[in-house]
Order: structure tokens, then sequence, then C-alpha cells
């Protein structure tokens, strides 16, 4: 009987694996084993799972989480998904705090970045922002300290001026190449959390402003970027009185990160 039960989930298997292939999934194999779990044996759960998936639905929507920096992350319908490409910025963040001290990210989503920076700091105070109620809640549920408004404005008063580390992932996106982006992400992910304004630097700016009202002389401030916004923010960073700016680039040579210094 097991051996016979065994062979019909290997067909059920192979079957979604062709099905999201055949989608243009490139991890199909992968995917195929996550929904199958998901839908913990209910044929018609599955079905309406891999036909999610063909239509675009983030993966990490339809299984409710994701792997981030090693760390399982909750991940609600609606929020933005977090991407592996964020995972160096968690850890040049982390890797900034002190055991004691005290993290901001603002923009949190689902609070990856904050959920790395609590896990590999417990003793340090790690607080979040947000200004989707939605990705707010599902923060939350990932043990997140989320206060709620548009960058710093949530946040205590108190906090000001003491911050050791503020990261952020904050929309970057410049507003005429949103359409240059995967039809999925266009179709499911919130627009909120993606578009820049015109040439992605809008929120960038006001993130450089608010860390340097939230962090102490020394403090360090990492932000997520593409293209050729370090040149953009240069002057926004100085501004601000920040110091030499440290760019992060992916193994393709392209512009992931920048790391300043207050003071």
């Amino acid at each position: 009987m097991g051996a016979v039960m065994g062979t019909e989930s290997q067909t059920e298997r192979a079957a979604v694996v062709a099905t999201l292939r055949a989608a243009g999934c490139v991890a199909a194999e992968e995917e195929a084993a996550l929904l199958v779990a998901r839908a913990d044996g209910d044929d018609g759960r599955l079905a309406d799972l891999v036909a999610r998936r063909t239509r675009g639905e983030p993966l990490a929507w339809l299984v409710g989480s994701v792997t981030f920096c090693g760390e399982a992350v909750r991940v609600d319908q609606g929020v933005y998904v977090p991407r592996s490409q964020s995972e160096p910025l968690a850890r040049a963040a982390a890797a900034r705090l002190p055991d004691d001290g005290l993290a901001i990210d603002l923009c949190t989503g689902t609070g990856a970045l904050a959920v790395v920076l609590a896990r590999r700091h417990p003793s340090a105070r790690v607080l979040a922002t947000e200004i989707d109620p939605v990705a707010a809640a599902c923060a939350r549920a990932n043990g997140v300290e989320v206060f709620e408004g548009d960058l710093a404005a949530g946040l205590p008063a108190e906090v000001a001026g003491r911050a050791d580390v503020v990261v952020s992932v904050v929309p970057y996106v410049p507003t005429h190449a949103m359409a240059l982006l995967p039809r999925d992400v266009v179709t499911y992910e919130p627009r909120l959390a993606l578009d820049g304004g015109a040439d992605g630097t809008d929120v960038l700016a006001r993130a450089v402003a608010a860390a340097a009202a939230l962090l102490h002389v020394g403090g360090w401030v990492l932000l997520e970027v593409g293209g050729d916004q370090d040149r953009r923010l240069a002057p926004v960073f100085a501004r601000h009185g920040f110091g030499a700016i440290d760019e992060r680039r992916d193994a393709e040579g392209d512009l992931r990160g920048l790391i300043a210094t207050l003071g």
C-alpha cells in the first residue's frame, strides 16, 4: 500500500512540475515540492495553488513564507516579498549592530531585515516602521516591533539620535522602469513598495534625512539602491552629515547598496 501511495505521490508531483514548467517557472521542481507540501494531501487545494502560481501569484504568498538569511519569514498575501538580493544588506547591518544596540528598519514590509537583526542580536532593541497596515500586521506576526507611519514618522521621540543602525529597502524603482519589471511583480506585488518616483530616489532621499535624525554620530545607514542612484544620492548624504559612502555591488557589478556613517 505504501509503495502504491508513494507512486501516486510521485505522479502527482511530476504533473505539478510539468504544469509549472510549461507556465515558465524556472525552479519548477522546487516550487512543486513546496506547493504539494502546502496542499497537505488536499487535491482541490493543490489544484488551486498550482493555478494561482501559473497565473503569476508570488510563490511566497501561496506557501505563506520565505527563507531569508536562513530565517523563516512569514509572507502574507498582498505584502512585498523579500528578495535574496537584500540578504547582503541585512548581513551588513547585523555586522554593525552592537549586541545591546538599537536598530531601526524603515519600510520594513514583512519585517525580514528586522527579523535577521533581532535573531542575530537578541539583546539589542530592533524597531521597524511601515506605512501599509497589511504589511505592518505581517511584520508583527513575525515578531517585529512595528510603528505605523511614513518612514520615521511613527517612531517614539526618544529614539531620535540614539540608533546605531538604520537599514531600509524603500521603494526605489524609477516610475518609467516599473513596466520593465516581471509581469507577475507588476500584476501582484504592491506598487507602494516598488515605485520610487521619477528617478527612483524620492523615498531614498527622505530615508537618508530620516536616518540622519535617528542615528548617533558614528551610527550607520544602509540602503538598498540600484542603477546610478549612488551618484544621485551623494549630495543628499553630504547635506545630512554623512561621510564617505561605501558602495555594495553584486557579482555582475550592479549597484545594490549604499552604506555610510554619520559624522
